[in-house]
């Protein structure tokens, strides 16, 4: 399989769509699978889009790391980890605070890493066929590309101990429950639904959407005085923009808002 042909990227009606396409491997990620992301994000990244839905083809969306790979390379396994997670670990950062919403759509099961690349997302849409489990405490490795850092973010530092340490799988719904999920549709609606929603979050105020995910995402770093600041600070922002206009203008004429803002960095 060609390289760039492991993770697809095009747009569609303002929505940037990565495709994690390694589907007779499980979507685990390799060294060319793992390039191949990275540079798809680099393009969401470059890209005038007011959203990104991340979905994957096949049965699963991510087993994680390609552990066959681990085993070839077990006598300089080093340095193949220093090499992948030198470019994923910026890539998955960079996906994680684009200035858009970010949706992930999980239509089969999840683990190791692979729970990095579904819960980076702002919003995350499973079918009832997702399942999560961490696997990595199974091979005798810890996290990486920051799955830790993920599940404690949803689920608590206490439900993601018991995640990585016990391996013990979590079905669609005990995800939703814990809230490392926030929708459940049926298989075959799922990818419609996140479509839909990506569409409608592509059509919304950038200076908004972008301002809520960096307060949001930034709320336990700081104390209530500099958080204060902050919304102060980003309010401005989105008063003074032309979508912030058009919103109030709006709402008084009692209308819907057409916003036409470009992207915010």
């Amino acid at each position: 399989m060609n390289p760039q042909s492991l993770a697809l990227w095009h747009v569609e009606d303002s929505v940037g769509h990565i495709v994690l396409n390694r589907p007779e491997a499980a979507n685990a990620l390799n060294s060319a699978y793992g390039d191949a992301l990275c540079e798809a994000i680099a393009q969401a990244a470059r890209a005038d889009v007011g959203a990104i839905l991340l979905s994957a083809n096949g049965k699963q969306f991510c087993a994680g790391g390609d552990i066959h790979e681990f085993a070839e390379r077990r006598d300089d396994i080093d340095a193949l980890i220093k090499t992948m997670l030198d470019a994923l670990h910026p890539a998955i950062h960079t996906l994680a605070t684009l200035p858009v919403p970010v949706i992930s759509a999980v239509q089969g099961p999840v683990g190791g890493a692979g729970i990095s690349v579904a819960l980076c997302a702002d919003l995350v849409l499973a079918s009832p066929a997702m399942k999560l489990r961490g696997g990595y405490s199974a091979i005798g490795l810890s996290p990486d590309l920051g799955a830790s850092y993920y599940l404690v973010r949803r689920a608590g530092a206490a439900r993601a101990k018991n995640i990585l340490m016990t391996n013990r799988p979590l079905s669609a719904e005990q995800c939703l429950a814990w809230g490392l999920v926030d929708e459940i549709h049926a298989q075959d609606s799922l990818l419609p639904a996140a479509r839909a929603l990506a569409q409608q979050l592509a059509r919304g105020a950038t200076a908004s959407l972008g301002g809520i995910k960096r307060l949001c995402d930034g709320a336990h770093e700081h104390d209530l005085r500099t958080h204060l600041q902050l919304e102060r600070e980003a309010l401005l922002r989105c008063a003074l923009s032309a979508d912030g206009r058009e919103g109030v203008k709006a709402f008084v004429e009692k209308r819907a808002p057409e916003f036409s803002d470009p992207r915010l960095d």
